[in-house]
């Protein structure tokens, strides 16, 4: 398991947190949209509110500029924007499954949901390697 999950299992905060977590310190965020279609989209900021606004303004990427209005369901900030650039990215590739595991903050069904993949991966593996 990633270490960046290990973190995000410790991140109960969840959507609105990141008010209470304004500082001096630039923070970077990671969020999951809502998208109208029911799809998921995943971005990172610095300013998730402002992002957020502009995805539904039709600023954002082309992804949710077809899909508005969005909604912000889920945000975690991260010290380091490679930190928030990394999860973001294992985010991304996340089954919708595990998407809706952390917005629920269900770190249990998320950890199983992960080892299920790691056994997916090492069966394709071993069938290439025949």
């Amino acid at each position: 398991m990633n270490q960046f999950i290990g973190e995000l299992s410790n991140y109960r905060g969840g959507t609105g947190d990141h008010k209470r977590m304004r500082s001096t310190i630039l923070r970077y965020y990671v969020y999951i949209l809502l998208c109208a279609d029911g799809s998921y989209y995943t971005g990172r900021s610095t300013d998730p509110e402002r992002r957020v606004s502009e995805h539904n303004l039709g600023l954002g990427g082309d992804y949710t500029k077809r899909r508005r209005p969005v909604r912000l369901v889920w945000s975690g900030d991260f010290a380091t924007e490679e930190e928030a650039y990394v999860v973001e990215r294992q985010i991304k590739g996340w089954t919708r499954a595990k998407k809706e595991a952390l917005i629920r903050g269900d770190f249990d069904l998320l950890h199983e949901l992960a080892k299920s993949t790691e056994k997916k991966v090492g069966e394709k593996q071993r069938a290439a390697k025949k």
